[in-house]
């Protein structure tokens, strides 16, 4: 059953592409669709593009695995989405036209600049793209019932493949559709399998939870923080480090802040960003109560065994509450939720794909003169398969390995190179050149540097690497400093570029105001 409305999902999904896509070789079509998308579509295409695999699978394990820490680890995904409404959302719509280059470059005109926001666009999202990528064959293996690891690497090329034609043929507009198609069924399914969950338990959350703390394993201490780093030689700033990156970084990637640009005004993206913002809360609580169900009806053990990372918990909990081994009607809606997860899986590599594709045609390509509108789009398209087919290649390397730190590592890139950048350039007057790029470039070294010595590497029994001892930086994510280096770097850059230098970024931002906070003529 879930094999027949697999392939029906893909056949329908890549038709809407090719109907949705742009029909001749225009940029503002094949980049944003022309705006055609309503405040309520394009606000359901930007969660869609938030809620991830690695979001939607690899939060609730967390949930399963830490309780109430996955629980604030859950919850803080959605604040990174509302500090985007609240503090950049508006301005990226209004400076930006069609990537992160565009809002960089706004102020400076550097190709430099472009240059090397392309290199963080591509760096920070690979490694999520194989994250995606590398559990997709894992999880169609699971809910397929094989266990052969050719069969799971072609599944891996196979979803590669899809996610390529995706971006290629569909543009901005085809991704949003399947963005939507997506959102919906996961929401769905989600809300379904939680009603069951919570009636099983008289429609008391408490109930669920003290079930779940029983199963844990651990007992109450599942219900209070402090698990997940346990035995950490600072669990508290390792709590604060994890939080503040997700807070800071989550959002603002760069497939993420693409969608902006597609609302024709500032009053759409306010309203886009508001249902976004409902969208991923929502999932949040989803995730939440899926990953609690999960742990009171099959247990901490059980989860772990089948899946050391947890990226199933969503699925056992689901079919431990519908009871899709006892009757037709428990199948055909277990068949619904691996249904929604089959879309996300599709889904989320596509919007990464298409925000590199474009940061190469746009930034770098098109830098370099007036290309022409069709020679750019063919440069987007090739350029899309290329970084699909790396990241293809990368993915069934890796595919059996422990990936989580490859996660943490986008969101650390996003929040210590990414985040000051933007805030700083949407909102420092004297923000200049070598600023943009002493932050870009030095808070993302700091990360790539920094992130193999944590102790998400090594040196814990839940690292990538847990029979290794190379820990030497004592925390799970490297925003603790990376994050203070990246804005103290934008600063510095900045105040050692000369007073000249200085003059000419108040002067040109006092021109650009109205435009960046006001959206006054911003197109």
């Amino acid at each position: 059953m879930s094999l027949v409305a697999f392939c029906a999902v893909a056949s329908i999904t890549l038709l809407l592409c090719v109907m949705t896509g742009p029909d001749r070789d225009d940029l503002q079509e094949f980049y944003t669709g022309y705006g055609v998308l309503t405040p309520f579509r394009n606000g359901m295409a930007i969660a869609g593009d938030y809620i991830s695999a690695a979001t939607a699978l690899g939060t609730c394990g967390l949930v399963a695995f830490f309780g109430y820490d996955g629980m604030l680890l859950a919850l803080s995904t959605a604040l990174s989405m509302m500090l985007l409404m609240l503090l950049l959302a508006e301005p990226l719509r209004n400076t930006g036209r069609f990537t992160m280059g565009d809002v960089l470059a706004r102020r400076t005109a550097s190709r430099a600049v472009r240059i090397t926001t392309c290199v963080v666009t591509v760096v920070s999202l690979i490694p999520m793209m194989l994250v995606q990528l590398a559990g997709a064959g894992q999880l169609m293996s699971f809910i397929l019932g094989f266990d052969s690891e050719a069969l799971e690497t072609g599944m891996v090329i196979g979803l590669g493949v899809l996610m390529i034609s995706y971006a290629a043929i569909g543009g901005m507009k085809g991704t949003a559709f399947i963005q939507l198609l997506k959102i919906f069924a996961l929401l769905g399914s989600g809300v379904m399998v939680c009603g069951v969950l919570l009636a099983r338990y008289d429609g008391n959350p408490g109930a669920l939870f003290d079930a779940a703390a029983a199963r844990s394993g651990i007992g109450d201490a599942f219900l209070s923080t402090g698990v997940e780093f346990a035995g950490h030689p600072f669990p508290r700033l390792d709590m604060l480090s994890i939080h503040l990156s997700i807070l800071l970084g989550a959002a603002v990637l760069p497939h993420i802040t693409m969608r902006m640009f597609t609302a024709e005004d500032a009053r759409q993206v306010r309203r886009s960003m508001s249902w976004a913002v409902s969208s991923v809360t929502l999932f949040s609580l989803i995730v939440v109560v899926v990953g609690f169900g999960a742990v009171a009806l099959v247990g901490r053990g059980p989860i772990a065994a089948a899946d050391p990372q947890g990226n199933t918990t969503f699925l056992l909990g689901s079919r431990a509450a519908l009871g899709a081994d006892e009757s037709y009607l428990a199948a055909l809606l277990f068949t619904t939720v691996t249904t929604a997860v089959f879309l996300t899986l599709l889904s989320s590599v596509a919007g990464m794909i298409l925000a590199c594709a474009n940061s190469i045609a746009h930034d770098v390509f098109a830098g370099r003169g007036r290309p022409g509108a069709r020679r750019e789009v063919t440069v987007a398209r090739t350029a899309a398969l290329a970084v699909g087919v790396a990241a293809i290649v990368l993915a069934t390397l890796v595919q059996h390995r422990n990936l989580q730190p490859l996660v943490t590592l986008s969101i650390s890139l996003g929040a210590s190179a990414i985040a000051p950048a933007l805030v700083y350039s949407l909102f420092w007057r004297r923000y200049t050149r070598r600023g943009v790029l002493w932050t870009l470039i030095g808070g993302s070294a700091a990360v790539l540097l920094l992130t193999p010595f944590t102790n998400l590497v090594s040196g814990y029994p839940n690292s990538a690497l847990p029979e290794h001892h190379f820990n030497w930086f004592p925390f799970t994510t490297t925003g603790l400093v990376t994050i203070p280096l990246g804005f103290a770097l934008g600063w510095l850059g900045t105040v050692t570029s000369g007073r000249r230098a200085v003059r000419e970024q108040e002067r040109r931002y006092a021109e650009l105001e109205p435009r960046i906070l006001a959206g006054v003529d911003s197109r």
